[in-house]
């Protein structure tokens, strides 16, 4: 077992220009053998919730839960987590060997031969056999990487708590040693809650995100959850790159149909979507996905014409960017085509992609249709696990 329940959490510091709310009241549940990653930016309270959690800062409100026991008051060695830290936090002058050892031989009476054996079977699951033997400052970033991810392990804990683990990574390796956590946890079924500030990691690692901003959680959910039905901008604007637009408008319902006013064009509505926002006053924010613009003609409905910026071709897509009234906007289109800067471009926004936020409160009104997973399932090709494992056996 290794259910994990933070209830109520608030962590408050003090200093001389007052008190800094670090956590306030926040509460998740992790279920066994889940991978849960708290995202956010800087200064929003994932580091300082992953630490309440170890027991290396005390909460000043709330209950760490681990199997229907609270550890709250327990000390970090009693509470059967093992930590990754972003900085490796390697003894220089131990090898690795004596780094994977040094956890089991200061907590637990397992005898030298256990000990050496759960080493061994770990270095060889994650590579580093041939490491053993070599002190830190003799490996690269990725391999005293593996060797911090042995040592917490080789503790069998019930729960894993890693915080930005991959950071000082290169890019290249930093995608490598996302797929092989993946696997490494999927393998060992072991709990796990894991900070990072990078959204990238967070939609491709996690069973389910926690958006934090202030201290305060915004949404948690799966990674296509927050990401087509995000609960309020903040969420929105932070999970997906490029960044979803965002538009300030104005409903108007003087004309034909009621539509959303902003400086650089009028968008006309639906019945349905006007539906969802009616009664929640006069100005709102409208968003859509740089992925969810299309191209149009000027004598569309809807259609915006723009002038193209910048562009940025990477090859299977390109990023360009748009003036719409006096700012800049995000399209990802296609990565064959030719857009120079300074060219007149048409776009319009598909109105079963777009979402409206509440001008006031930033709460989500409106989000745009989810994907069916029934489309996945009729692909060619496609086979969910159950059939894979059946025409196995």
């Amino acid at each position: 077992m290794g259910e994990l329940e933070i209830r109520d959490l608030t962590k408050v510091f003090h200093d001389d220009g007052g008190d800094i709310v670090a956590v306030d009241d926040l509460g998740i549940e992790v279920e066994d053998g889940e991978l849960i990653v708290l995202v956010g930016p800087s200064g929003c309270g994932k580091s300082t919730t992953l630490r309440c959690v170890a027991g290396l800062e005390s909460p000043t409100d709330g209950d760490i839960v681990l199997d229907g026991t609270a550890v709250t008051d327990q000390k970090p060695k009693e509470r059967d987590m093992a930590m990754v830290f972003q900085s490796y936090a390697l003894y220089p002058h131990m090898s690795s060997r004596e780094n994977m050892e040094f956890g089991l031989k200061m907590a637990t009476d397992l005898p030298e031969d256990e000990i050496r054996s759960r080493v061994e079977e770990t270095a060889a699951m994650l590579g580093i056999s041939e490491l053993l033997d070599k002190k830190p400052d003799e490996l690269s970033g990725g391999q005293q990487q593996r060797v911090a991810l042995g040592r917490a392990i080789v503790r069998e804990p019930e729960v894993f708590l890693m915080d930005e683990p991959l950071s000082n990574l290169d890019a290249k390796l930093r995608t490598q040693m996302r797929t092989e956590l993946q696997e490494l946890q999927q393998d060992l079924g072991v709990t796990t809650l894991y900070v990072t500030h990078d959204q990238t990691e967070a939609m491709t690692m996690s069973d389910r995100i926690a958006v934090l901003n202030d201290g305060e959680l915004q949404q948690i959910g799966t990674p296509l959850e927050c990401y087509h039905e995000p609960e309020n901008e903040f969420v929105a604007g932070f999970i997906g790159s490029p960044s979803m637009n965002f538009f300030d408008v104005e409903l108007d319902t003087t004309g034909d149909r009621p539509a959303l006013v902003h400086e650089g064009f009028r968008y006309d509505l639906d019945e349905d979507v006007y539906a969802d926002i009616e009664g929640h006053g006069e100005r709102f924010t409208l968003g859509i996905r740089p992925e969810d613009l299309e191209l149009a003609t000027a004598d569309e409905p809807n259609a915006v014409t723009t002038t193209v910026e910048v562009t940025e071709p990477l090859g299977e897509v390109t990023y360009v960017y748009l003036e719409i009234g006096d700012r800049q906007y995000t399209a990802t289109l296609e990565g064959d085509l030719v857009i120079e800067t300074g060219r007149t471009l048409t776009i319009r926004f598909p109105q079963d992609r777009i979402h409206v936020f509440d001008g006031q409160t930033g709460e989500a009104l409106r989000n745009r249709s989810r994907p069916d997973d029934e489309a996945v399932e009729s692909l060619p090709g496609f086979q969910s696990p159950d059939s894979v494992e059946a025409g196995m056996e």
